[in-house]
């Protein structure tokens, strides 16, 4: 299959790659940049120059292909402070994607998070069945289902918050970890009894294929294998690797403390797979957070703090 992969240089992308070239699949991915282009060029795979604002260029490369895995995300804006334009230019792809793709049957397979679950009060472990009606980001999730109904097999795969591995420089954990480092202290809120899921990068990758290759039309399924690890857990795990003092701060403290990361580090986020493991056979193999964090290679080199 050749598949076109949006992303395909940024951290899952750079997992996503070798997972589809070892497969047999031949794999075109976005470029925006030398640095991205020459990545993907070692990797194997072709370069199709452009980013998700060159829509001309996304339908191109959608129509040559025989399915693809959208992954990317115009993170530097949101951290910049501009979420709402990420969210559009999001949006704006999946629509040409779609546009591109409708009628075909092909394979359309895009982004979401589980972390979008738990800012909508969820009394249980979120599973896959569970949507919401609207709101940033899970409007391009239900978008994407929705395209279904357009004959496209899509499906959206819902990451943990925490996807780790030593691929991971800039995701929530090095984000936790460079906070630390500069405040002298791990901390967490309150008892720290809130829960995040976690998801090892290479199996998040392996699903990415799976859904390419076998997922049913208007499929969401869940890149979870920890379901629920304690915040408290994951800052002592960083407190160790650090050798810092581990804390409890009130939440009042929080916003100061955490910043733009404050209402997820809050967050309640039970997640479950159970329905992606059955329905597509996939079953997580690498390690889980608290022992990836327990390598070491998370602390070896100062992890960048996004602003």
């Amino acid at each position: 299959m050749r598949v076109f992969v949006t992303g395909a240089s940024g951290h899952v992308g750079s997992a996503v790659i070798p997972e589809l070239l070892e497969a047999g699949h031949e794999v075109v991915g976005l470029a925006r940049s030398d640095k991205s282009a020459n990545a993907l060029t070692a990797a194997g795979a072709q370069v199709h120059r452009g980013d998700l604002d060159d829509l001309d260029g996304l339908a191109s490369a959608a129509a040559a292909a025989d399915g693809v895995i959208h992954l990317a995300f115009k993170h530097d804006a949101m951290f910049a402070g501009d979420f709402d334009s990420a969210v559009t230019a999001d949006l704006r792809a999946i629509d040409t994607l779609g546009n591109t793709l409708a009628g075909t049957g092909k394979p359309l397979v895009t982004t979401s998070g589980t972390m979008l679950l738990a800012f909508a009060g969820l009394e249980d472990a979120a599973t896959e069945a569970d949507v919401i009606d609207a709101g940033p980001r899970i409007d391009a999730e239900n978008a994407v289902v929705k395209l279904a109904e357009r004959g496209i097999r899509s499906s959206v795969v819902r990451l943990a918050p925490t996807v780790h591995s030593t691929l991971d420089h800039n995701g929530f954990v090095p984000t936790l970890i460079s906070l630390a480092r500069a405040k002298g202290v791990a901390a967490y809120v309150g008892d720290g009894d809130n829960r995040w899921p976690a998801v090892h990068t290479l199996d998040a990758a392996r699903l990415y294929r799976l859904a390419l290759e076998s997922a049913p039309a208007g499929s969401r399924l869940h890149a979870v294998d920890d379901q629920g690890i304690s915040f408290r857990e994951i800052t002592e795990a960083i407190g160790r690797g650090l050798n810092v003092p581990v804390v409890s701060i009130p939440a009042a403290q929080a916003d100061a403390h955490f910043g733009f990361l404050s209402a997820h580090a809050t967050a309640d986020n039970l997640s479950s797979s159970t329905l992606t493991q059955e329905l597509l056979g996939w079953k997580p193999v690498q390690p889980g957070l608290i022992d990836d964090l327990r390598q070491g290679h998370y602390f070896d080199v100062p992890a960048t703090l996004t602003p």
